[in-house]
């Protein structure tokens, strides 16, 4: 009855829904695909192996003061306003209040080196340790 073609030789429209059904499933599976091979592709691309966001502050709405580390042993300080961003200065690592875990910890939440699974789990223990 519903799958019968009409006298006039058009397809039935139970036949069209299903077709354009796997074609919009079609679609959708391969824009995953996509998105999943861009945000790949990006995350190689955006890894910094010498720079890192070590921590930062919100000074106003939209100026910001960040600790930025360069290779392993310099420090610096840098502010970061609308449209410009000033180095303020040099700071000794000896004057920093990091250890290893902390540095560690603050490079995971800026994406730098964790997956968010990683980033999800220390976010639990931090809230199961308060």
């Amino acid at each position: 009855m519903f799958l019968t073609l009409s006298s006039s030789g058009s397809t039935n429209p139970v036949v069209q829904f299903i077709v354009v059904l796997l074609i919009f499933i079609g679609v959708l599976g391969l824009t995953f695909y996509t998105t999943k091979w861009v945000a790949g592709y990006q995350k190689k691309i955006n890894t910094n192996k010498n720079l890192k966001i070590i921590e930062t502050i919100k000074v106003s709405s939209n100026k910001y003061l960040e600790i930025v580390e360069a290779g392993k042993d310099k420090y610096f300080l840098i502010g970061i306003g609308k449209d410009e961003v000033t180095s303020i200065g040099e700071i000794p690592k000896d004057a920093l209040d990091l250890d290893d875990e902390e540095k560690e910890s603050f490079a995971a939440h800026s994406g730098t080196t964790a997956s968010f699974k990683e980033f999800f789990n220390a976010f639990k223990s931090k809230k199961d340790d308060s």
